[in-house]
């Protein structure tokens, strides 16, 4: 019966969220087989240090979410969000070239930044579309099938980094020209396979950002956005998973392998948490999800064994699967239909300005003090996270606003 009941929902998910799904699969398969190798190719082919590579990394992923308030904000004006989509995909899939021809950790900044700006073009007005689209009842469902699928892609793109460097003897600059193939795949299946639902007849354009709007979001919206902003501190970017499997002494040519561990682990538990998130508390799935996180940190912190930092990992993916489906869900059950977009944005602005200090500060801790000393500050971070959720004012977030 259970399995009838998860084909039956599967079934009742609107097409359009499988194919965003599969447009974030190959967008994921490009960005990844860069990013599981460019902090491998940024310390050994470009000398740059763990704190320049946290540095870079907390600067790209800030980009993204101050990009996301505008694009967000202007799909829900326009009444519009798969061209805006269109267009975040297509700058990705424009920035790949010139991590191949980088000759300098300049060029790489301006590659991620680049990047980073049309993931944060895509962002908001996918997930809202996403929302849009669906009926209340299957939202945490949709967002984890969009989750996985996504995360699929992540998983393919590390092993494709490990084929093509196995292949031709450590060829960095090669693996990064060969990614360009499946970004502009994915924006060819956007372009052609989405429409877009009309605007209500009727309706009227209006500036999401002036403050009588922003009120509109209310009190349980700022309160997910504030408890998004204190996890970001716990979660640093994942290009210390990397510099963590470097030292556990495999060949280069592997070390993508830990983010295959990570994202096979993400992909399959993102659809069934998602659809957890439908029927149980949102809180306590989230605690439940720093738990894991707390696991991951110290199973990374004390393990330098290939085997422990496999552990790690795959723990740290399985938080992802718990925990990033329910933050888009929550955000999407506690704004307004026609904010979403303009939630979605605020909503990564925080989140993303917190990882900048999050990855600077970890990549700080791992020049001065040692691998272990980040993982911890992680950890304390996730307590910190717990503890305000705990004694926060607990609310409902699995009813959607009207």
């Amino acid at each position: 019966m259970r399995v009838r009941s998860r084909i039956s929902v599967l079934e009742s998910i609107p097409r359009s969220v499988w194919v965003l799904g599969c447009v974030s699969l190959l967008m994921d398969v490009s960005s990844e087989i860069i990013h599981s190798l460019l902090p491998m190719f940024l310390m050994v082919s470009l000398g740059a240090s763990a704190a320049t590579i946290g540095l870079i990394e907390g600067i790209a992923e800030a980009t993204a979410p101050i990009v996301k308030v505008f694009s967000g904000a202007l799909s829900d004006y326009l009444g519009n969000r798969k061209w805006l989509a269109v267009t975040g995909y297509a700058l990705g899939a424009l920035s790949k070239p010139l991590f191949a021809i980088a000759p300098t950790v300049g060029v790489v900044v301006a590659a991620r930044v680049i990047d980073r700006v049309g993931k944060g073009i895509r962002g908001a007005p996918r997930d809202a579309l996403v929302a849009d689209v669906t009926p209340v009842h299957l939202r945490g469902a949709a967002f984890g099938l969009r989750q996985s699928l996504d995360t699929i892609g992540a998983v393919l793109g590390p092993l494709c980094a490990v084929l093509i460097m196995s292949a031709w003897a450590d060829n960095f600059r090669l693996a990064f020209w060969l990614a360009v193939i499946p970004g502009v795949l994915a924006v060819a299946l956007l372009s052609i396979g989405i429409h877009e639902p009309a605007r209500a007849p009727g309706a009227k354009r209006v500036n999401p950002i002036r403050l009588e709007n922003l009120k509109k979001l209310g009190a349980n919206y700022w309160w997910v956005v504030a408890i998004g902003g204190v996890f970001a501190l716990a979660r640093f970017s994942e290009a210390f998973l990397v510099l963590r499997a470097m030292g556990s002494g495999v060949p280069l040519a592997w070390v993508p392998l830990v983010m295959v561990a990570m994202n096979i682990v993400y992909s399959l538990s993102a659809y069934p948490f998602g659809k957890l998130a439908d029927t149980m508390s949102h809180t306590r799935l989230l605690i439940a999800g720093l738990v894991v996180l707390i696991a991951a940190d110290l199973v990374l912190a004390h393990g330098n064994h290939w085997g422990s930092v496999l552990l790690g990992v795959a723990l740290w993916g399985l938080h992802m699967g718990m925990t990033q489906g329910l933050l888009a869900t929550m955000v999407s059950h506690t704004a307004p239909a026609q904010l979403r977009g303009t939630a979605f944005g605020f909503f990564n602005l925080l989140s993303g300005i917190v990882t900048l200090f999050s990855s600077v500060i970890a990549g700080e801790l791992w020049d001065r003090l040692g691998a272990a000393t980040a993982f911890h500050a992680g950890a304390v971070f996730c307590i910190a996270t717990i503890v305000l959720l705990v004694a926060g004012k607990a609310r409902d977030t699995r009813v959607a606003p009207r």
